[in-house]
């Protein structure tokens, strides 16, 4: 074993040794002032990005009122899972999503216990199907096995590069999943709004409140196809387990074309009953961002740097939003969903929510709610609270 050191993360000071540590509250003149923060008139919500019961007891715990953004894909990595998850990719059609959909509907019911009446925002699978998968050159006999291929290596690497895509972030992810495989989409639902009952079933006086966010929209019919099927089987579950949970249906906004044809988006009603389809909008400004600015954030320290050296960029626009160009998309998105539905719901669950240079011009443009990592609510909290009494000073000078 090696040496163990403790490491100052505000200074950078690194100690020989373990050093006393102890877990910081939102207690005393802290907790106070954040309190001011919140009570701000105006002072948008600040929600979290959490993936488990633990972590969205820890956003509770820093003044989160809900979770803003629950990434279901996080579920699916952990070993028990992840076989079963490749059994599916490699054969939808051979079973294996009532095991999926059992263990997504334990972690919800985590989470809306953790949440404890707030609400619980539910992305759909999102990123490429690959990256689930093994890399070729890792294939092993055991693993072939395991696959349900007999343990024929070149049959599982046969079947993993005839999925191999040249752009998967611009492939099958998102709502083009749900649409190609609508099941998978269905068992998602069952698996949340199941779980919110099973809450009630536990604890009668509990009031989960689901949200079911719709990912990678670039047109209505894309939206449409897939708030029908997730109303469909929310309505299902209710009827079926007697219970009325109230759950919302909404879509993220993060491909450029669907910030430009927000209006059509949030007029879109479900003919059978002339409700609004669409509830919220939640700004994923980190694919909006690089879809807008043609910038991979995964390669974009190559130049990144270099470029906030010379002045071409004033901020790392995966840092602060970039408010010339995406968030003009943002803006005008706000006002066109606005108007065609002025009770649509507006959060940004990207890595600007945590940001307060971001927070201020989100404020700015009319967000309801801020989303970010549990440890960044009290920043977020406070930067949402000085953007209000900025707004209320710059009104009362005039």
């Amino acid at each position: 074993a090696g040496d163990v050191i403790s490491i100052n993360g505000s200074t950078g000071e690194v100690i020989r040794g373990t050093i006393p540590m102890e877990t910081p509250t939102l207690e005393g003149n802290l907790g106070i002032i954040m309190d001011w923060a919140d009570a701000q008139p105006g002072a948008m919500k600040v929600m979290a990005n959490a993936d488990s019961g633990p972590d969205a007891a820890q956003a509770a715990s820093h003044g989160s009122v809900g979770v803003g953004l629950c990434r279901t894909e996080h579920m699916f990595f952990a070993p028990e899972r992840l076989p079963i998850v490749r059994k599916w990719i490699f054969n939808p059609n051979g079973g294996g999503l009532e095991q999926i959909k059992e263990f997504q509907r334990t972690d919800f019911r985590g989470l809306f216990k953790a949440m404890d009446g707030k609400i619980v925002t539910v992305r759909m699978l999102d990123p490429p199907l690959h990256e689930f998968l093994p890399r070729p050159e890792k294939v092993t006999k055991e693993l072939a096995e395991q696959l349900g291929f007999g343990g024929d290596t070149k049959a599982v690497t046969d079947a993993i590069n005839a999925m191999h895509e040249e752009n998967p972030m611009l492939g099958l992810r998102g709502c083009r999943l749900g649409i190609v495989h609508p099941d998978f989409t269905e068992m998602q639902v069952e698996a949340i709004m199941n779980a919110a009952a099973d809450q009630i079933d536990e604890n009668p006086k509990a009031n989960p409140r689901p949200r079911i966010m719709i990912p990678l929209i670039g047109s209505t019919a894309e939206f449409k196809n897939q708030a029908l099927i997730c109303k469909a089987v929310a309505e299902r579950i209710n009827k079926e387990r007697m219970v009325d949970i109230p759950y919302e249906i909404g879509t993220m906004i993060e491909v450029p074309r669907a910030a430009l044809i927000s209006d059509h988006i949030a007029s879109l009603v479900d003919e059978k009953d002339g409700k609004p389809l669409c509830n919220f909008f939640s700004f994923g400004t980190n694919d909006l961002t690089q879809m807008t600015m043609g910038i991979s954030r995964d390669d974009s320290n190559e130049f990144i740097p270099k470029y906030l050296e010379m002045g071409i960029f004033a901020e790392d626009p995966f840092k602060s939003i970039d408010e010339d160009g995406v968030g003009q998309l943002v803006k005008r998105s706000v006002a066109d969903g606005l108007r065609a539905n002025p009770n649509l719901s507006l959060s940004v669950c990207g890595e600007h929510g945590g940001d307060p240079k971001s927070i201020s011009f989100f404020h700015e443009v009319g967000l309801n709610y801020v989303s970010c990592s549990p440890f960044r609510v009290p920043v977020a909290r406070l930067a949402a609270g000085q953007a209000a009494v900025r707004q209320l000073l710059k009104q009362n000078s005039k």
